[in-house]
């Protein structure tokens, strides 16, 4: 046979929602203290626990209206969590009302099996919510490397368009990087050096010609002994 002895009525800490929410203590003291300021809960009583240190203050909420201020307080910190706490407030109110006291072996076996079920699910509620978190971590920071990605080649797309980068670049753009004017028939030594090695120049696009041409890295240190890595940047 069990036997059920009245208990005292439920209360929860802020430390205790701290732990179940997984946010730090004062995060959660702090939280309640501007609730309180501005009127959105009750100010709960506050409680010194004894450490190994300096005591620590923990507020404590109790009744119908701690239950209700926690759950506001759940709701600002991590909205996620709420759900849980109300489950963990019935379970602390189900131990309120009776403590369940096994009178034999088996009972107390099946009651230490029932606490034993019930801390493992807890373990595997969070892991699961630490998981979750952790995946919405990862996709954010896939994202936000895939917009890098996609940023870098179309600056790199730009560059090309506007002919220079480490590749090629057209007379203009090295003009303008070096300060330098190039005779009007630059261009000819330069496409020689080109015509004897099958290389071809690029065409790249340019606002008062249409199209102009953008001569390889190779032509320019060649001819010119200029570096188009040191002027542009290396390419991808």
């Amino acid at each position: 046979m069990t036997n059920i002895i009245p208990n005292s009525g439920a209360t929860m800490t802020s430390r205790e929602i701290a732990d179940l929410v997984e946010v730090r203590h004062d995060s959660v003291k702090r939280s309640i203290d501007r609730l309180v300021e501005r009127g959105v809960i009750a100010s709960p009583p506050m409680e010194e626990k004894p450490t190994d240190g300096r005591p620590v203050s923990e507020y404590v909420f109790s009744g119908e209206q701690g239950k209700r201020d926690s759950i506001v307080v759940v709701a600002q910190l991590s909205p996620e969590f709420t759900a849980r706490l109300v489950d963990r407030w019935q379970e602390l109110e189900a131990g309120a009302a009776a403590i369940v006291v096994p009178q034999s072996l088996p009972e107390a076996l099946r009651l230490a099996a029932d606490l034993a079920e019930k801390a493992e699910a807890l373990k595997l509620e969070r892991d699961e919510a630490v998981r979750t978190k952790a995946q919405i971590g990862s996709k954010r920071e896939a994202s936000a490397m895939a917009a890098a990605s996609k940023a870098s080649r179309e600056a790199e797309r730009l560059r090309d368009e506007l002919g220079h980068n480490a590749r090629h670049a057209t007379i203009i753009a090295v003009e303008r990087a070096t300060g330098k004017t190039f005779a009007k028939n630059a261009y000819v030594e330069l496409r020689r050096w080109c015509k004897h090695r099958g290389i071809k120049a690029t065409e790249v696009t340019d606002p008062r010609y249409g199209t102009v041409k953008a001569w390889p890295a190779g032509a320019w240190d060649a001819v010119f002994g200029v570096d188009l890595s040191a002027l542009f940047g290396r390419a991808a």
